[in-house]
Order: C-alpha cells, then sequence, then structure tokens
C-alpha cells in the first residue's frame, strides 16, 4: 500500500480477500484526517487541489466521497482531527485500485504534503 505510515498488513490482506472472492461487495471507508499547516485547512490551496486530485481519483475507480465534515474538538478521547470523510467504494478491489489509477501518483504527492496524519477504517457498506 505504497509508503502509507501504519498500514495494517492483514487489513489489505483481508480487501484482497474478499476482492477475489465471489463476495466483493461496496465498502465504506471512514477517513478521520489531520491536516498539515501547509494545507491551510479548509481554505487553503494545498488542501483544495489535494481535494480535487482525490476527487479525480475516486472517479477513477468509481468512488466517491459520500460525505466530509469539519471536526470541532474530541469530546473523548485523545485523537486530534480536522475532517472525516466517508468515502464509498462500488467493491473491495476497486479501493485495492487507488495505488495503480492513473492519478494515484499525483494524490499521493499531494497527500504527502497536505496530510499529517489519517486513520481509515473500513465499515459496513453506507445506506441513508
Amino acid at each position: 500500500m505504497a509508503d502509507l505510515p501504519n498500514v495494517h498488513h492483514e487489513q489489505i490482506d483481508e480487501f484482497k480477500r474478499i476482492a477475489e472472492s465471489a463476495n466483493d461487495t461496496s465498502v465504506l471507508m471512514l477517513n478521520l484526517n489531520r491536516y498539515t499547516a501547509d494545507a491551510s485547512y479548509p481554505d487553503g490551496a494545498l488542501y483544495k487541489e489535494y481535494m480535487a486530485v482525490l476527487s479525480t481519483l475516486l472517479e477513477e475507480v468509481g468512488g466517491k466521497v459520500l460525505w466530509r465534515t469539519h471536526v470541532h474538538g474530541c469530546v473523548v478521547g485523545e485523537q486530534s482531527i480536522n475532517e472525516a470523510l466517508g468515502i464509498w467504494y462500488p467493491t473491495h478491489q476497486a479501493f485495492l485500485d487507488l495505488m495503480t489509477a492513473p492519478s494515484s501518483k499525483k494524490n499521493m504527492e499531494l497527500r504527502s504534503l497536505a496530510v499529517e496524519h489519517a486513520d481509515l477504517h473500513r465499515c459496513n457498506d453506507y445506506s441513508a
């Protein structure tokens, strides 16, 4: 999974197992992001460019941001984040395809500049 920090390889292996099965279903990824000072979240040029390239990348694999919201603070716990995003993928394979899609390299370059810390959680598909 590229050079992302803190990758849980057993989870990537689970994605691959599901993707190779007859039960490769859609998946929602909960992204909890803290941005760098250089990103100037939420109005900075770097943040906006990162979001634009992320949107293109998601289109390339059939995914989409269902919602994103500003985080005002942590009521319980210690996690410090700026934004939570719910990103939907039509299949687990689509999530894996992020790393080889045409916009992947540009996305990873911008991510390394804009995102200080991110936690991604695999969730059941989202239904409104």
